[in-house]
């Protein structure tokens, strides 16, 4: 009793002052963070929970009212012959695309990044694509791939080969947007692998010649790969879920034909809600579409990642 009559009205304010601090600073901090805040819920968390709510509805654009039908839009997934071959394509195309694209890009940067000269303008020159509206260049491209009129297929008759109908024939048009993927992500993912391989120390080189590692291919593969790990499981999640996610070249060079040859998993969520305005249908792909992705994302991280060098 006698110590807590002691203390002063001062003593006690001076306690109470960081506590007020603290709270101030917090309120700064959330009136700071709230536009980000605001703008997450707008645009990505109340979106996925319309997605959610909707893929088990019958809802269609337009109509006043609708019904809960639980999981009756995933059953009808297993009759849909579109949906299958849009699952299939969407496979093969990624099964296609990131592995040239990721090898290519690796190879060409191990070369820039060995060359004494003109590494801006090979970074720049490959880096194109990338910056490049794939609608834009979609005049080229049917152009390039044009069964009569195209270059490639005149090159091809030159020869004496065979002209197909790179964008027109379901056993060709799949392998065409292959080509046209790996010439689109192979400039980003260099642009991955010159930043890893900047970041990797010289010394580490000049060690592994001294153990014995004479050639650039044992630098490589005793140095370079190793610190390069991080770089490759970002490089390798970033375009699986690109090729994923492939839309733009389909939409504008094949519009999903002939006979649903490159029919891929994002068109047709576009065509069953934009074009059929079956948003409740929509909505259930697009949740397979989402735990695709994340399925990726948790098997990539979790074989690759234990196997990865962080330095």
């Amino acid at each position: 009793m006698a110590d807590a009559a002691l203390q002063s009205p001062a003593v006690v304010s001076g306690r109470r002052a960081p506590a007020q601090a603290m709270r101030s600073e917090a309120g700064v901090a959330w009136l700071l963070a709230a536009p980000a805040v605001l703008a997450y819920l707008a645009m990505i968390l109340l979106p996925l929970l319309a997605v959610l709510a909707l893929a088990f509805t019958d809802y269609e654009f337009g109509a006043r009212s609708f019904r809960w039908i639980g999981f009756a839009n995933f059953a009808d997934m297993a009759s849909d012959r579109t949906f299958a071959a849009s699952i299939r394509n969407t496979i093969v195309y990624c099964l296609f695309v990131a592995p040239l694209s990721i090898g290519i890009a690796l190879g060409l940067a191990v070369l820039i990044e060995a060359g004494a000269r003109g590494r801006a303008f090979w970074r720049a020159v490959f880096f194109l694509p990338v910056v490049s509206l794939t609608v834009a260049m979609a005049t080229a491209w049917q152009y390039l791939l044009h069964p009569s009129i195209g270059p490639l297929n005149a090159v091809l008759r030159l020869v004496g080969l065979g002209t197909p109908n790179w964008l027109g024939s379901s056993d060709w048009v799949i392998v065409s947007l292959g080509f046209i993927g790996v010439w689109e992500n192979v400039g980003f993912n260099l642009v991955l692998f010159l930043a890893g391989l900047t970041a990797i120390p010289r010394e580490l080189y000049a060690a592994a010649e001294i153990d014995g590692a004479r050639s650039g291919w044992s630098k490589f593969c005793l140095v370079t790969w190793p610190m390069l790990g991080p770089t490759m499981l970002f490089v390798i999640i970033i375009t699986m879920t690109r090729s994923v996610r492939v839309f733009d070249t389909v939409q504008t060079l094949t519009q999903g034909g002939p006979n649903n040859a490159s029919e891929v998993l994002l068109r047709t969520i576009y065509q069953e809600g934009f074009h059929y305005f079956k948003f409740g249908y929509s909505a259930a792909i697009t949740l397979v579409f989402l735990a695709i992705v994340l399925g990726l994302m948790l098997i990539q991280t979790r074989l690759i990642d234990r196997r990865v060098h962080y330095g």
